[in-house]
């Protein structure tokens, strides 16, 4: 990626309702091999925030999604502080500069990704789950021009038809409301997801990803915190632990991605991304006994390959909006 009027540019990465934001693309060149430290960190990335969203179902199943969002946020403030403390720039500084228009509608944005994303999961086996949550990608590809005044291109266009056919499998249209719940929920986790990476080329250049969490994490406390009126069940210490590991592996996610993604291209990265996937299909077949069906897999196929042809192919220049 290049970088345009100064400003770092940025890559159109997967929200996946958790840590995980556009990371600043690194200087590495089409040219240059991929590390082999970089493969690792983010395969070891993708690896965490399968466990996040596999400790994530074990709750969602018992408790409210406002209320597994709400302490998913709580429990992410210490290390979302501890990674603004970091570095030249003070945390008073980043507060002071930040900005706050382009910021919150991000967090609103992300936040109903996150909670769309805890409200599907107990009714759509995991690794269909997170296959319907990266769809995010393709949706990008139809608001990008809409909202950022961006160009369609043919073979945008084509990858995002190819990942909706995968959608329709992994979907199945039919059945009675309870069958639609789920992946409504998903998909429209997928919607505000993509609306999230949009906003986030919005964003002032002068926030970096660690004053980007951070923000978050503080809206998102403040919003759930204020739900919990309306739902609320009172979580045993067994669960308040589970939802703390479940803050722990996102950080533990979130700081991966950050190394491989300071030593690598983001593109050629790419494919890497979607083995959280199988791990969380992996994880849904152990814990629950989740399988999925032929047509569901064929689907998965489809909106990963067109997601990693839109990753890979992308050539524009992107960066925050002046």
């Amino acid at each position: 990626m290049q970088q345009k009027g100064g400003a770092p540019s940025y890559e159109m990465i997967p929200t996946r309702s958790y840590f995980r934001t556009a990371m600043p693309s690194s200087s590495a060149t089409g040219a240059n091999p991929l590390p082999l430290n970089s493969v690792v960190s983010i395969l070891a990335s993708m690896f965490c925030f399968a466990v996040v969203d596999a400790l994530a179902k074990t709750v969602a199943l018992q408790y409210p999604a406002n209320e597994v969002t709400f302490f998913r946020m709580l429990f992410g403030l210490v290390p979302a502080v501890a990674m603004c403390c970091r570095g030249r720039i003070s945390l008073a500084e980043r507060l002071a500069n930040i900005d706050v228009k382009g910021q919150t509608l991000r967090a609103l944005t992300l936040l109903g990704a996150s909670g769309f994303f805890f409200a599907g999961l107990p009714y759509v086996p995991l690794g269909e789950a997170v296959a319907l949550a990266y769809s995010e990608t393709l949706i990008v590809i139809l608001l990008a021009p809409l909202i950022l005044k961006e160009r369609w291109t043919a073979s945008g266009v084509a990858a995002a038809l190819v990942g909706f056919c995968g959608v329709l499998l992994v979907v199945r249209p039919g059945g009675g409301p309870s069958n639609w719940l789920g992946p409504t929920f998903l998909l429209l986790s997928a919607f505000f997801g993509a609306l999230s990476i949009v906003q986030i080329k919005r964003i002032r250049s002068t926030d970096d990803s660690a004053t980007t969490v951070l923000f978050f994490t503080l809206v998102g406390t403040f919003v759930t915190g204020f739900t919990l009126v309306i739902s609320w069940q009172t979580p045993s210490v067994e669960a308040l632990l589970i939802m703390a590991l479940l803050g722990a592996f996102a950080t533990a996610g979130q700081l991966l991605m950050t190394v491989a993604f300071r030593q690598a291209d983001t593109g050629k990265l790419a494919p890497y991304n979607y083995t959280s996937i199988v791990w969380a299909a992996l994880f849904g077949y152990v814990i629950w006994g989740e399988t999925i069906q032929p047509l569901s897999f064929a689907g998965i196929a489809l909106i990963v390959g067109s997601a990693i042809a839109v990753a890979v192919r992308r050539k524009d220049k992107e960066g925050p909006l002046a």
